[in-house]
């Protein structure tokens, strides 16, 4: 996930009736110990007695300056060593090329779902099977009508990749997507913008089109628990289907502006979207 640190910056204005000509202002040591007082809220409370301090006595000056820049330092070693990296960890660690992995055939459906168990079934009982199948694992899934996927599958041909925004605690994160056959990889947009080809997912969303014959597609979603947890693996995957599946024209304009006319395109029109729930 993308860590945004908001910075605090003072805007600091020396009195008037403060003159600097007779202090040692030669000194490059000085002129950063200032520098880094300027930056201290409280300077123009003090700022009389550091300038006085800073011509009568340079020496305790400096001292006293870097005492405090190391105390500071200090803290923010501290305060900052407790927090909990553990939901970034795996974005901030390159697996293997992806390139590599959008070159080999999706994953089949035979693998983790015997065919033949269903062989006799119509697409309810299918899928009825396929939610319980799926309902004590930590993964996503959804049965789709073959119409919707047909279009699902036109349009991930035109705009194989996409941005999503995935509500955060303190604003919002977006997530990269990449369409590879039935296959869509997502990865946040940060890793991507770090790593390249070879950022870590955080989800992949396969789509098996053996049962297509019944009518339906059955989708299996993989997330990376460090990452994202279900609620936001299903926001995701819903927000694909919402935009893929061709019944919203505004949605399908901005396909349209991210892949033909990015220099137009918005991102904050992804997250109006989202907040206006249309469908």
């Amino acid at each position: 996930m993308a860590l945004g640190f908001k910075y605090l910056i003072s805007t600091f204005k020396f009195p008037n009736h403060i003159y600097f000509r007779n202090i040692m202002t030669t000194s490059s040591k000085s002129e950063k110990a200032m520098e880094i007082l300027q930056n201290n809220p409280y300077y123009e409370k003090y700022a009389d007695r550091i300038a006085e301090m800073q011509k009568t006595s340079p020496e305790e000056f400096l001292k006293r300056v870097e005492e405090q820049s190391k105390n500071k330092n200090s803290e923010n070693k501290k305060k900052f060593a407790s927090v909990d990296t553990r939901q970034y960890s795996s974005v901030l660690n390159p697996k293997h090329a992806l390139k590599e992995e959008l070159i080999l055939e999706d994953k089949k459906l035979n693998d983790i779902f015997k065919l033949e168990l269903v062989a006799d079934k119509n697409a309810e009982e299918v899928q009825i099977i396929w939610e319980e199948y799926h309902k004590q694992k930590e993964v996503i899934s959804a049965t789709i009508p073959k119409e919707i996927y047909e279009n699902i599958q036109l349009n991930m041909k035109q705009y194989p990749t996409f941005l999503f925004p995935l509500p955060r605690s303190q604003g919002y994160e977006f997530i990269m997507s990449q369409v590879s056959g039935h296959t869509v990889h997502f990865t946040p947009l940060l890793a991507f913008q770090v790593h390249k080809e070879n950022a870590p997912e955080c989800l992949t969303m396969v789509h098996y089109t053996e049962l297509v014959q019944k009518g339906i597609v059955l989708m299996r979603g993989e997330y990376d628990k460090n990452v994202l947890n279900g609620k936001e693996a299903q926001c995701l995957a819903n927000q694909f289907q919402l935009y893929y599946n061709g019944r919203n024209e505004n949605k399908i304009k901005l396909l349209k502006l991210f892949t033909k006319s990015p220099d137009i395109f918005k991102h904050m029109d992804l997250i109006t979207e989202l907040e206006t729930l249309e469908v």
